[in-house]
């Protein structure tokens, strides 16, 4: 018998430390799958969005876009680093979490390589989310092309960042009461990434105001070469933006992968049926933006819909893209530049609406979320967080503008001379091609 006991502790003894390891241990396959998602996110910004937004302004304010949106992306990884992840994920343990999170992480101090989130290194899950806010910030960039001041632009979106993304962030993903109240879907940020970014760019075009030449000379892209090449490379990054949301490679991920293929496919084939029918001709760009309204729209409902869902999503977002691009940009009268809102905007708010129609598990989605019970109830949760969103990144823009205007000596632009002459010269002394 004592020699049973002594067994059965030696037993216990090393099988202790073992659970405790395992239990401790970074999940290696789920880790490496998200630095990859990772990855691709930054491939996004870096050099997707840069050469998408490059190739559509003019041949003399190219490298001022490829500038603007390699600082944004430098800035907002520091932003994010210095203090963002740690209002957006830490936690007050007070009301306050409702809303913002703790300064528990700033710095990202007494955080190791063993520093765990769920099954991920504490790094990889920061990192991944860092990618999120600096696209997010370079998508606002082409509302305001062309005319912004350097400086002005800068500090409008690091306000931005601070102000707006990191809560929102931490109300949808981070505990707060959009995703708690409310019980909102919001997969991959149609929310947090693309209301919040578009109507940012809305209210800095309006802040900014039009271009000089706007209507007196015929403004067009000067390489849209350049474009396509940057469209093909956001949509291989989304496919990290999305299918690495779900933080595994199960079967989750799988789906939103072959959503972030179907929906951008079909909202290309609508757009350019809506283009070919309305203005007699289809277009490159027009089909190029119709594969970017997709993306966008199936952003916030790809985990949670099906392949069946993801046609009808984009099949949805390519003509009411067109519209917002062509129609609601005459109507509101404001000089966004390069189609922000109309895409990203229009895109997000049809896709947050849509996921709570497909997501019902009649129509082969995952279902409603937490106690809702019904399409309509979920619809309603998705149309309060974009109400949230819209309100919310709205007032703290026009904050930042303001702030900027009056840290920048009253304007937010440049001279119109420097304008006339282009921001590659008159702001950053280089050009973008040989004479």
């Amino acid at each position: 018998m004592r020699h049973l006991i002594s067994l059965m502790l030696l037993t216990a003894a090393a099988a202790l430390p073992a659970h405790a390891e395992e239990a401790a241990s970074v999940d290696t396959a789920a880790n490496g799958f998200v630095l990859l998602s990772a990855m691709l996110v930054i491939v996004m910004s870096i050099p997707a969005i840069g050469l998408f937004y490059g190739g559509l302004v003019r041949a003399k304010n190219v490298m001022s876009v490829l500038e603007q949106c390699l600082i944004v992306f430098a800035m907002c990884i520091c932003i994010w680093f210095i203090l963002g992840y740690s209002l957006a994920f830490g936690s007050t343990g007070s009301a306050l979490d409702a809303v913002i999170g703790s300064f528990e992480y700033v710095c990202m101090l007494g955080v190791t390589p063993d520093t765990m989130s769920g099954s991920l290194s504490l790094y990889t899950w920061f990192i991944f989310q860092g990618a999120f806010l600096a696209i997010s910030a370079c998508l606002i960039v082409g509302a305001s092309v062309e005319r912004v001041r350097f400086g002005a632009l800068l500090l409008i979106i690091a306000i931005w960042a601070v102000g707006s993304y990191v809560p929102l962030c931490h109300m949808v993903w981070g505990g707060g009461f959009i995703d708690s109240v409310f019980h909102a879907y919001d997969f991959a940020g149609g929310t947090v990434v693309h209301i919040n970014a578009a109507v940012a760019a809305l209210v800095l075009a309006k802040m900014v105001g039009k271009r000089t030449d706007l209507g007196r000379v015929l403004i067009t892209p000067h390489s849209l070469p350049i474009t396509y090449i940057g469209m093909g490379f956001l949509w291989v990054g989304w496919f990290g933006f999305n299918a690495g949301s779900e933080l595994a490679a199960d079967g989750i991920s799988a789906m939103a992968f072959a959503d972030t293929a179907i929906a951008p496919a079909a909202a290309a084939l609508s757009w350019m049926a809506a283009e070919w029918i309305i203005f007699k001709k289809p277009t490159t760009l027009g089909s190029a933006s119709g594969v970017l309204a997709g993306l966008v729209a199936i952003t916030p409902a790809c985990g949670f819909v099906s392949p069946f869902g993801a046609l009808v999503i984009g099949l949805v977002a390519g003509p009411a893209c067109l519209y917002g691009v062509h129609g609601l940009k005459r109507l509101i009268g404001l000089d966004d530049s390069l189609d922000v809102f109309g895409v990203h905007g229009v895109g997000a708010i049809v896709g947050a609406l849509l996921t709570g129609v497909f997501c019902a598990p009649a129509l082969g989605g995952v279902g409603f979320k937490a106690d809702i019970a019904s399409i309509g109830g979920q619809v309603f949760a998705q149309a309060v967080s974009v109400v949230i969103a819209v309100i919310w990144s709205g007032v703290i823009t026009m904050i930042a503008c303001a702030a900027a205007k009056a840290l920048m000596g009253g304007s937010l632009r440049v001279g119109v001379e420097d304008e006339r002459e282009g921001l590659d010269l008159a702001t950053h002394g280089e050009r973008g091609y040989s004479l």
